[in-house]
């Protein structure tokens, strides 16, 4: 996939969240799906852009275009997880399921109760499962298990903090399809980056929302710019969203589950921080209703917990860095670095060669 195929996905969905997102925003507000935003969103095919081109995609880096898209307009439909549906049907050699799909994805060895995937009897609760409400429910098993289409039979409505839905759901009875899925796909981990690519994009907008505030903004005969304070509150924002950036682009080019394990550590430590300091900047002001920031760092807050925290990624990663003791540490991280690395080494040794006599 080209830089200008994936600029031109990003447009088309930069486009569409901005125009529709605040109306439907609103409609979530008071309880109603917003169906006009779910329909173009379907209709211009984005909800396919994380696919491969050969299965009508653009690629991964595409997919997450989108994503930082919806994340830059908070846009208040399933986009993450129907995207991140579509691409594991995809895998699992399956057509997805018309309409909004949702994932329950949990952590290998997690705690709370889970189906197995398999054609067994399942009875289950999926604890904070996003959007079940109105979306089709697929239980995605640890690496190596498959990939589930489940039916709810019941249906506890709940919600984040930014008042996204995240429901729990009973199962009970087997599920409508199980698929086999690659041993080496893991979808909680492209879930996790998935909410990665979100994070930056809502960063992306607390930044543009905090330049604007501090340019408008007059204090003591002032702009709030102008003060020494706010400019290191402000370069620190543009710093921890540049940072978020950096690494959800290296995990769309490594396209590892180390990649996206360090995308979503990175995008979650940086979501506090970025929340806190935007507040700082805007103060009282961005604490009431009225004002708009709340959409954003309310997201900040609820997707840096969802899909396991920074605590979690950097534990995971931090255990692999040393199954192989300290010796073993770079080559490590060059081969989880991915083809970037590996292309760079190749143009390393081939000038090398060439330098011999």
């Amino acid at each position: 996939m080209s830089d200008e195929t994936a600029r031109l996905v990003e447009q088309i969905a930069d486009d569409l969240f901005a125009a529709e997102s605040e109306a439907a925003r609103e409609a979530l507000v008071q309880n109603r799906w917003p169906q006009r935003i779910w329909q173009i969103f379907a209709e211009t095919g984005l909800a396919h852009a994380a696919l491969p081109e050969e299965a009508g995609g653009a690629g991964l880096a595409a997919g997450l275009a989108v994503l930082r898209a919806a994340g830059r307009h908070a846009a208040p439909i399933p986009v993450a997880e129907t995207m991140i549906g579509t691409l594991l049907c995809h895998r699992a050699g399956a057509e997805a399921p018309d309409g909004p799909l949702t994932l329950y994805a949990p952590p290998a060895g997690a705690l709370a109760p889970q189906p197995e995937v398999q054609d067994d009897i399942v009875a289950a609760t999926l604890p904070r499962v996003p959007w079940a409400r109105i979306a089709t429910v697929l239980a995605v098993g640890a690496p190596g298990q498959g990939l589930a289409f489940l039916k709810p039979s019941n249906v506890i409505e709940g919600a984040n903090l930014a008042g996204e839905p995240r429901d729990d759901v009973a199962v009970s009875g087997p599920p409508d399809r199980v698929l086999p899925l690659p041993p080496e796909v893991d979808g909680f981990a492209l879930m996790a980056l998935a909410r990665a690519a979100q994070l930056r994009g809502a960063m992306e907008q607390v930044l543009a929302m905090s330049l604007q505030y501090a340019s408008d903004r007059v204090q003591f005969g002032r702009p709030l710019k102008r003060f020494q304070a706010i400019q290191h509150y402000l370069a620190e924002i543009a710093g921890e969203a540049a940072a978020t950036g950096a690494a959800v682009d290296a995990a769309a080019q490594a396209s590892n589950t180390f990649g996206f394990a360090a995308a979503k550590a990175r995008a979650s430590q940086a979501a506090g921080t970025v929340a806190r300091l935007a507040h700082q900047v805007h103060g009282a002001i961005g604490y009431t209703a009225e004002h708009d920031l709340h959409h954003w760092t309310k997201r900040l807050w609820a997707w840096r917990d969802e899909c396991g925290n920074e605590a979690y990624w950097w534990q995971g990663l931090g255990a692999h860095a040393a199954q192989g003791g300290g010796a073993a540490l770079w080559p490590a991280m060059v081969a989880a670095s991915g083809s970037a690395v590996e292309e760079a080494a190749s143009g390393s040794a081939v000038a090398e060669e060439g330098d011999r006599p």
